[in-house]
């Protein structure tokens, strides 16, 4: 076997755990097939050159490995290939500091309250729950305290 052949198999074999590594985490073809070529780039060189020059290629296929391996943990490899964009935005709040809505407001369900559900308030839709029972659709509540994005809410007795 050429030494042509099998530097080409040990390169193969590196940019294929590369692809592994870098672009399809998990164990996948690019794995299995970077390791069947490294391992078959091994035992040709220790079958075709000897013992030393076996030993000299694996020595130098593994310090190859190990740079690579710290240059892909490194963090600057990997902004290359981390989204740059942010996100700004947030959940709609249910909007207590701006008046929309306040204990003691009523309004109608629009879905079945179990106990959480869809509430309109002052012409609004908001995310309800129900305080101790399930309310059905189209049920009057009033408004009993807010808590983060949802209203607490209670059926009124008509």
């Amino acid at each position: 076997m050429s030494l042509g052949l099998i530097i080409f198999l040990i390169i193969l074999g590196l940019l294929l755990f590369v692809v592994e590594f870098m672009l399809i985490p998990g164990v996948t073809i690019a794995g299995i097939g970077g390791a069947v070529c490294l391992v078959t780039a091994m035992v040709f060189s220790f079958a075709s050159f000897g013992t030393q020059t076996g030993l000299l290629i694996l020595g130098i296929t593994v310090l190859v490995m190990i740079v690579l391996t710290v240059l892909m943990l490194k963090a600057g490899t990997w902004k290359k290939f981390m989204l740059k964009t942010t996100l700004d935005g947030k959940v709609d709040t249910v909007g207590a500091e701006e008046g929309r809505v306040k204990a003691g407001d009523r309004g109608v369900t629009v879905t079945r309250l179990a106990p959480g559900g869809k509430v309109l308030v002052n012409g609004e839709y908001f995310e309800g729950k129900s305080i101790d029972i399930l309310i059905d659709p189209k049920q009057e509540i009033e408004v009993v305290r807010i808590d983060d994005n949802k209203l607490i809410v209670k059926l009124i007795n008509k």
